[in-house]
Parts: structure tokens; C-alpha cells; sequence
């Protein structure tokens, strides 16, 4: 393996409901979910018997019990969609997470399609309310009241890269990266420094360099060893270390780089100078350095800047490509990631129409400047919030997206598509075909199997353990012959 040939997203946005005074979180993303009529007699349990989340990459499982909810509970909480994603509960928010996807404007195309999932959810919510109240919802990483969320990315790749060279390589690039993939914040949290605004929302709330909990203690390389694949072959990598981003070209960098960092780590092709001293504290530092021109200390001696970094990075990925060919779209992830770092170099401001933090920063700053206002001012936190409103008509990114004011990667036809219809080159194909073709038959879904109920017969389970079968050239054919769950089920094993 070189490049990750899969990947995908997981997005955990905030929710309130307004003029609610016993707001409850977690009820109220049980009516989100369940507001949402997809297929509204299909009962489909999530597949909890085919998760293992107290695995360790390193090599060990930790102490703890796996929760699995009851059979009501877990209809209650958990959708998968006919597009192949999973949209539930995930503690006290709600959470989409992409199909497996091959490409990084299919990743862009599948996550925006869960903005809209979210909003179509978001207004049916509202409507079982009381008139004075909605259910609103933000993709942002953080409260304001000391509690963080998260943007999780996985990249499939091999078995036999060594994990402590992931530790080591990855670690520099992911604390570096958010100077063109942060969503920007105004002030800080989590005992970190003041500050009038920031690059990342989440970079105030790691506290430890490498671990499995993603809530508590937050590690920057999480170490969980779930690959929902064959696990002799593939490891899904589980990044937990970005933000939620409104920004297409944002999104097309941060995942667009790591898939060509991760496949540098994978061939030994990255240079081995570049471990951080600190990283923990770097990681706040470079977030609070708006002009990115801050250094900081090497391991094995020197100083150097983010921005500084990145750009080795990219040396190296440019010297790895030389002697391999480059498909159209890493070919734009390389004119793109040259073209940002020099900007950043200058003067990250001229970034405005293309990386979150900035396109943000520019327009709070001009609310503030015309109104004389002191960054710490509550209208200037809820200008902050109002940036990752999901609703189209209030959510001050989708306004400057409506105006032209904003780059854009995929078109609004691929994003309307991706909301029903599965991708054709995954797995995720043959997920979203049974549930748009057999939805009384389904019985249990997750990423690595299809369950049937077939009546008076055993629940079958159908295994899906490689990521790139069950696409449409695979199983089209076979799904077209099998009008019923019974004839796929008896086609599959004959």
C-alpha cells in the first residue's frame, strides 16, 4: 500500500435547543436522530458484537467494559442511511460519520451531505417542539463551557507499518497542519493562555502526546486499534487531532496532505529530524500564533516554525513523487499545500477565501472594528458561534458561500447526490443498496458487515472485511438479480 486507498469522517457537532430551560442533551439528539424518516419502518440495529474499542495499537487491550446498549435503545439512537453513513448518538451529541470513501472530494462531497442530513434532521426535530423553541446545531468543537467535540478522519493503511514510527513522523505534521485546516476560535479554554483568538478550536484540549481515550486526557495520536477490515492486513488509522471545517479547501488540505504524509510513513520516505520537544505545549502555541511565525525547539536540536515544518514535509513529499506517478487530485493537493504555505509565509490574511481560521477571523474582525468592540464582548462569541450555524440561512459561512466570497471543491449537484446515493467504489455500495433495497430485512449494520433477518431462519451475517469489495462492479450485478433479502442471501452462498 502507498496512498490510504480508504478513508472517511466523523463529525460530532453541538446542539442546543433554544429557550429550553431543562435542556438535556442527550434526548434531545435521540429526537434529532429519530427525526430524521429516511426509511421509516426500517428498525436496524447497529452492530455493537463487531466492535473492539478497548484495543490498543500498541500491542494490549485496556481495562473496561464495553457499552453496549440495549435492542430499543439502540434503534433509538442509531441510523445508517441509504447513502452508507452512520448518523446516532455518540454521548450528548449527534454525529455523522462518512461512508468509506476512496478520494478526497468524495470524502468532501459525503461530509457536506451531512450538513444537510443534520439541517433536514435539525428542522423535523423543531417541528415536534413546542412554537417557542428549535433544536439548533453547530459543527464547532466546543461549548464554551470547558467540553470539546470532535472531527475524527480514519486513513486505511498497512498492517506492517511500525506504530512507533507513526508516533514519531505523524506527530510533527498533525500539530503543524492546523495553520491551514483550523475553523478558528475567539478566546481560550481549558486553563490554556489568554488569548483574543486563535487557529484551532480544538488545540486547547489535548493534554498528552499519545493514548486510546478520546475524551478524557486527549492523546494527539490516539492509539485506538479498530480497523473494521481484516486485521492481519489493514490498520485504521484514527486521527482525532482537527477541527470540524466549513471550509471545502480547508478539509481538501487536512486530509488531501495527511494521505500523502501517511503513505511517505508507510515507505520510510520522511526525514527523521523534525520530533517536536513538547509537543503538547507546541501544539497550543502554534494555535495562538496568528502571524505563524512563532518557533520552537527540535528534539535533536534547532528551532523551527510551523509553517517551516509543513514546508518539509513538502520537500519530502515532492522528492517521493518525482519517481511515482501523481493522480489529478493529489496533484492539486500539492499545487494547493505549496500555494497556502507560501501565503502563510507572507501573511496568512491573504488566505481569506480559502482557510477556515482566516475567512473567520477576517470577518469578526471587521464586526468588531465597526462597532468598537473588545474581542472578549458576548456579541463577538456568538458571531463566533453563528459561523458554524448549519442552518443555510443563519450560518454566516453559508452566507459568504452564497455570495462568492469562498472557494469551493465540490459543486452542490455531487453534495444533493451524495445525501441518498452510496459511493460506487467501496463497500459502503452493497451497506447503502441493502438498506435502500431490503430495509424490512436488514436486521444489523456496521462497517464490516450486513445482517438479515429472514424469518424463521438464523440471523446471516455477510462479512465485508475488504474495504474495496461490495462496490458497484462487484455486486451490482449480483444485487440487480436479487429482488428479495432471501435471493441475495442464497445468491451470495451458492
Amino acid at each position: 500500500m502507498s496512498l490510504p486507498s480508504v478513508i472517511g469522517s466523523e463529525i460530532e457537532y453541538g446542539i442546543t435547543v433554544q429557550n429550553d430551560r431543562d435542556f438535556d442533551p442527550i434526548s434531545s439528539c435521540v429526537l434529532l436522530v429519530n427525526a430524521y424518516q429516511e426509511n421509516q419502518e426500517a428498525r436496524i440495529l447497529w452492530d455493537y458484537d463487531q466492535e473492539n474499542p478497548l484495543a490498543d495499537a500498541r500491542g494490549f487491550h485496556v481495562e473496561g467494559e464495553k457499552y453496549t446498549p440495549n435492542q430499543q435503545e439502540n434503534i433509538a439512537r442509531n441510523k445508517t442511511l441509504k447513502n452508507g453513513s452512520r448518523f446516532y448518538v455518540d454521548h450528548a451529541h449527534p454525529e455523522y460519520s462518512t461512508p468509506e470513501v476512496t478520494n478526497i472530494r468524495s470524502l468532501i462531497a459525503y461530509e457536506r451531505a451531512g450538513e444537510r442530513i443534520m439541517e433536514t434532521a435539525r428542522r423535523a426535530a423543531s417541528n415536534l417542539l413546542p412554537s417557542d423553541q428549535q433544536v439548533l446545531i453547530f459543527k464547532n468543537n466546543s461549548d464554551r463551557k470547558g467540553n470539546s467535540y470532535g472531527c475524527h478522519e480514519n486513513y486505511l493503511i498497512d498492517r506492517r507499518t511500525p506504530f512507533k514510527d507513526i508516533i514519531a513522523q505523524l506527530t510533527p505534521f498533525l500539530i503543524s497542519r492546523q495553520i491551514y485546516c483550523g475553523a478558528g476560535k475567539v478566546g481560550s479554554e481549558n486553563r490554556t493562555a489568554p488569548c483574543a483568538y486563535q487557529i484551532s478550536q480544538r488545540s486547547d484540549f489535548f493534554e498528552t502526546e499519545v493514548a486510546l481515550d478520546t475524551m478524557v486526557k486527549r492523546p494527539i495520536i490516539n492509539t485506538r486499534d479498530e480497523p473494521h477490515a481484516d486485521r492481519e492486513k489493514y490498520r485504521r488509522l484514527h486521527v482525532i487531532l482537527g477541527d470540524s471545517n466549513l471550509s471545502e479547501v480547508s478539509t481538501f488540505l487536512k486530509v488531501g496532505t495527511s494521505c500523502i504524509v501517511l503513505a511517505m510513513i508507510q515507505e520510510d520516505a520522511l526525514p527523521s529530524d523534525l520530533e517536536i520537544s513538547d509537543p503538547v505545549r507546541v501544539l497550543t502555541d502554534i494555535s495562538h500564533d496568528l502571524d505563524c511565525k512563532r518557533e520552537y525547539a527540535l528534539q535533536k536540536g534547532g528551532r523551527i516554525t510551523a509553517v517551516q515544518t509543513q514546508e518539509r514535509y513538502l520537500e519530502a513529499a515532492a522528492r517521493y513523487f518525482s519517481s511515482r506517478e501523481l493522480d489529478p487530485l493529489m496533484k492539486e493537493v500539492m499545487t494547493r499545500w505549496e500555494y497556502v504555505l507560501g501565503k502563510l509565509a507572507e501573511d496568512p490574511m491573504q488566505l481569506d477565501r480559502e482557510v477556515d481560521w482566516v475567512i473567520k477571523r477576517k470577518l469578526i474582525s471587521a464586526y468588531v472594528a465597526s462597532r468598537n468592540l473588545d474581542w472578549d464582548h458576548p456579541q463577538v462569541q456568538m458571531l463566533d458561534l453563528q459561523y458554524h450555524d448549519i442552518r443555510p440561512e443563519k450560518g454566516l459561512y453559508f452566507l459568504l458561500e452564497r455570495r462568492g466570497e469562498v472557494e469551493r471543491i465540490v459543486s452542490d449537484e455531487e453534495i444533493d447526490a451524495a445525501c441518498s446515493v452510496p459511493p460506487p467504489d467501496t463497500r459502503a455500495y452493497f451497506r447503502g443498496e441493502c438498506i435502500r433495497r431490503y430495509p424490512d430485512e436488514v436486521f444489523g449494520v456496521n462497517w464490516d458487515s450486513v445482517s438479515f433477518n429472514l424469518g424463521d431462519d438464523p440471523i446471516k451475517r455477510i462479512l465485508m472485511n475488504e474495504p474495496l469489495k461490495g462496490t458497484r462492479a462487484h455486486v451490482g450485478d449480483l444485487l440487480d438479480s436479487s429482488p428479495t433479502a432471501v435471493d441475495l442471501v442464497r445468491n451470495l452462498t451458492a
